[in-house]
Formats: C-alpha cells, sequence, structure tokens
C-alpha cells in the first residue's frame, strides 16, 4: 500500500494537472470562436470557387494548349496525397483521423496498382505517416499557427505543387484535411486537388451557367482560376483543420480535466483509509502497551 506521503505527493501532482488541462480548454475555447469564423466565411468562396471552375472547364475541349491543370498528364499512374494536419498534438483524435484516411486511400491506390506519394502539411502528419510510409513522402512543410495562416503563405504551398504537377512528378493529387462540423464533429475530408475535377453536366450551377457568354474566352479565365483555385482549396483545408484543431482540443481537455477530478476523488479516499488505518494502528498500539503495565 502507498504511504501517506506518496499519496498525497500524487494527489498534488494530478491536482496540477487538472490545473493545465483547464488552462488549456479554456484557451482552445477563446481560439476556437476566431477559427470558426474565419473557417465558416472561407467555406462558400471556396466551395462555389471550385464549382465555377468545375463548370466552365467541362464547356473546354482539351487539347495541347490547355492548361496542365485542366488537361491533366494523361495519365492515372501516380497519386499525389496532401494532408493537412497540425504541428501540436493534445487535440484527441483530430489528427489521427486525418491520418487513417490517408492510409486507407493510400491502401486503396496501392491495390489499384498505383504509385501512391505523400505532400505533408503539419508535424504529426508527417510523424504518423513515416511509420509506414517514409520512403514515400517527398515533402513535408510545418506550418505553426494554424490560425495564423495568410493566402500569401499556401499561395507558396501551391506554387510548389502546380511546379511539381506540370514537371510530371505525379498525375492526380488529393487534398485531405478534417472538415469542421461542431465542436463535437470533424469529418474528415478528401477531395481531388489535381487535375480540377470536371463537373458532369449536371445540377443547377452548370445548367445556369450554360447561358452565359465569357469574356475573354474559358481557356483563358482557367488559365488564371486553376492556379488560384489550388491556393484557395489549401487556405479552406487549413481553415477548417484550425476549427477542427481547436474543437477537439477543447474536447479532449475537458474529458482530462473531469479525469482528473475523477483520480483526485478516488486518491483522497485512498488516502483519507490509509490515514485512518495508519491512526487505528497507533490508538491499537497505544491501548496494547497500557495493558502490558
Amino acid at each position: 500500500m502507498a504511504s501517506l506521503k506518496a499519496l498525497k505527493i500524487r494527489i498534488n501532482s494530478v491536482k496540477s494537472t487538472q490545473k493545465i488541462t483547464k488552462a488549456m480548454k479554456m484557451v482552445a475555447a477563446a481560439k476556437l470562436r476566431r477559427a470558426t469564423e474565419a473557417a465558416e466565411a472561407s467555406r462558400p468562396y471556396a466551395e462555389r470557387l471550385e464549382t465555377v471552375v468545375s463548370s466552365i472547364a467541362s464547356k473546354v475541349t482539351v487539347g495541347p494548349q490547355s492548361p496542365k491543370l485542366l488537361a491533366g498528364t494523361g495519365k492515372d499512374d501516380v497519386h499525389l496525397l496532401v494532408v493537412a494536419t497540425s504541428d501540436k498534438g493534445l487535440a484527441g483524435a483530430f489528427n489521427t483521423n486525418i491520418v487513417r484516411l490517408a492510409r486507407k486511400k493510400a491502401e486503396e491506390l496501392k491495390a489499384a496498382g498505383k504509385t501512391v506519394k505523400f505532400y505533408t502539411i503539419g508535424k504529426k502528419g508527417k510523424d504518423q505517416l513515416s511509420r509506414t510510409f517514409r520512403n514515400d513522402i517527398i515533402h513535408s512543410i510545418e506550418p505553426g499557427d494554424l490560425g495564423k495562416l495568410s493566402f500569401a503563405d499556401v499561395q507558396v504551398w501551391a506554387e510548389d505543387l502546380t511546379a511539381r504537377f506540370e514537371a510530371g512528378e505525379f498525375d492526380v493529387a488529393h487534398l485531405l484535411f478534417s472538415k469542421f462540423v461542431t465542436v463535437l464533429t470533424q469529418e474528415p475530408t478528401a477531395i481531388q486537388l489535381m487535375p480540377v475535377a470536371v463537373s458532369s453536366g449536371e445540377g443547377a450551377a452548370v445548367s445556369v451557367s450554360a447561358s452565359v457568354e465569357y469574356e475573354p474566352d474559358e481557356e483563358e479565365i482557367l488559365a488564371d482560376l486553376l492556379p488560384r483555385n489550388v491556393a484557395v482549396q489549401l487556405l479552406r483545408a487549413n481553415r477548417e483543420n484550425a476549427a477542427s484543431e481547436q474543437g477537439s482540443k477543447m474536447t479532449a481537455m475537458d474529458n482530462a480535466t473531469r479525469n482528473a477530478g475523477d483520480m483526485i476523488n478516488k486518491l483522497t479516499i485512498q488516502y483519507n483509509r490509509t490515514r485512518q488505518a495508519a491512526i487505528t494502528t497507533e490508538l491499537i498500539e497505544i491501548i496494547a502497551g497500557a495493558e502490558a503495565l
């Protein structure tokens, strides 16, 4: 049985941990509001831009002069998974769920005979993927605080990805991130980043845009929109991740605080019982000594 001193030290240690987790929960709650506002503000523009680019691309006849982001490489052999996570942990299953989706998609592609490469944004994603796909990671980025990323930051990454695509390093790129739904729910999501996913010609957006005349022509518009779309989707992914990370961290720290409270209660009961047993033993020894005299 642990001594009274050891139990007291452990109780104080758990109390200190509880103070830290409670403070981290409050910090995450404060950051969550700003991150959620940023994610919700960027989501409509990113989704609409993706729809517009897809709709315009469906009306263009792909030829030798078409942008490579539209026409592709003509092959479907090498797939790049752009896995966006965070640099920090203590956020529950936030990073793990994204990596799990990446592993699942990689296994499906490899089962279909495709070559898979990884482009990681976030230290945690790189660390987890390195355990099984170390030789398949071609580049990694540590973005820092996701809530402070600007369009200029992700534009540099978009230019790097576009240059690698045009150089023929891969044929298809998929972007994986966590879409923020609520504080308790974040959905791991995968979208095709390169080449642009062409609309099937169905839906209201396409039928409405069919009556629109473009000036300049569609190919010239796409030449400007396609690189911008890559950067916008990267910004969207990281803003969704920023909100998802804080929501998951807030939930994890709340659970940790409550678990620490439960442990303190159990240790306190054990401490009181041990103390009572020690007092009882001392009383028995005193009474036994008095009777012996």
